[in-house]
């Protein structure tokens, strides 16, 4: 027991001077807490460019004109004269929308003809897209519900409808894009600066031996709860915290689920560090992975779309099933019986990989091995 307690306080001391794991290990975790989410602190995209192609010039277009230069989402930059002219402004990455405004468009608001407006987007960067789209779609609609009352003088009030819509968010209530991403990031970021921060401190180590680290048990043990213990403290919650993501959901099933997502991110950071002949090599692996894992994480790229061998494979990683399980503890009131797949991966991930990393790591039987 002495020993287990040693090599704890050993390894909290190594983290703590060398410069490289203290950087990557608290450093990081703290940097991206705050300044990551700074990005999307407004949760929509704002100021967007938007072109309109104005076929009518009448009162009624330049009023439409006047409230879509008034969305905080978008901004009017420009007003070509055909839609050809305007696409291959958009095309140049000059704008992420076109609203054309057809002729005789207030001809036929007065007589009571339909009227139609044309909306066209940059898909090529979906997020932004969306917002533009979406907003300036709203803007139509509140002209079209004020055109309504100019038709009234000539046809009599308009029936209203007999169902009316009335949408609001469950569990992102801000609809917004940080409060749909980030916390899922968070918790990928808190998995690659844990295993960036093992793998500086077993590949320096292996390093400075010159051969293949092998410990005794209580040794790997104090390594391995060490570094749990920072992992833990960093976990929980704090960047929906500090940047006021929706959170709350199951405490105690974050404890829970957050102590094994923890415990089998160490695991598998012992095994995949023990391969790490020189500190080099854990950054090269987080700068390598850290993007195919969260879109293997199926967070923002639904399983369904995801050829079936991926998905499989994304099973073996304690983020598949870690960023899935936080999120929904985390953001959606999850139950444990909601989330018990998760939890019986990250169990059999923990053994699996706590199981290699003793292979890997652990002194033969009836050796001293290397102290911690």
């Amino acid at each position: 027991m002495s020993t287990l307690w040693r090599s704890l306080r050993q390894t909290l001391m190594a983290v703590l001077c060398d410069r490289y794991a203290i950087v990557v290990m608290v450093g990081a975790v703290i940097l991206y807490s705050f300044f990551y989410p700074a990005a999307y602190r407004h949760q929509v995209a704002g100021n967007l460019p938007v072109l309109v192609v104005d076929e009518d010039h009448s009162a009624t277009s330049r009023e439409l004109l006047r409230k879509l230069d008034a969305l905080r989402v978008a901004r009017v930059v420009g007003q070509p004269a055909d839609v050809d002219s305007a696409r291959r402004q958009l095309e140049a990455g000059h704008a992420e929308g076109i609203v054309v405004i057809p002729a005789n468009l207030e001809r036929d608001i007065l007589r009571g003809h339909p009227a139609k407006l044309v909306l066209l987007g940059n898909g090529a960067y979906l997020g932004r897209a969306s917002w533009v789209l979406g907003s300036v779609a709203d803007a139509l609609g509140a002209f079209g519900r004020d055109a309504v009352v100019g038709q009234a003088a000539f046809m009599g009030p308009p029936q209203a409808p007999p169902v009316t819509l009335v949408q609001r968010p469950l569990y992102n209530t801000q609809e917004g894009y940080g409060s749909a991403i980030v916390p899922g990031v968070a918790e990928l970021i808190v998995h690659q600066t844990l295993l960036m921060g093992i793998g500086v401190l077993l590949g320096g180590r292996r390093l400075a031996l010159g051969r293949r680290l092998r410990f005794d048990l209580p040794t790997l043990a104090g390594m391995a709860l060490g570094f749990g213990l920072i992992g833990l403290f960093w976990y929980a919650g704090f960047t929906a915290w500090v940047q006021d993501y929706p959170r709350g959901g199951n405490p105690l099933g974050q404890l829970l689920g957050g102590t094994l997502f923890i415990a089998a991110t160490v695991t598998f950071g012992l095994f995949v560090g023990s391969f790490f002949r020189t500190r080099e090599r854990a950054f090269q692996y987080i700068i390598a992975t850290s993007i195919p894992l969260f879109f293997l994480a199926n967070l923002s790229w639904p399983a369904v779309m995801t050829p079936q061998p991926l998905v499989w494979l994304a099973q073996l990683l304690p983020t598949t099933s870690g960023i899935n399980l936080m999120v929904r503890l985390n953001q959606m009131d999850a139950r444990l019986a909601d989330v018990s797949h998760e939890l019986i991966t990250l169990t059999v991930l923990l053994l699996l990989y706590g199981s290699l990393a003793a292979w890997r790591l652990l002194a033969p039987t009836g050796t001293e091995g290397i102290k911690s």
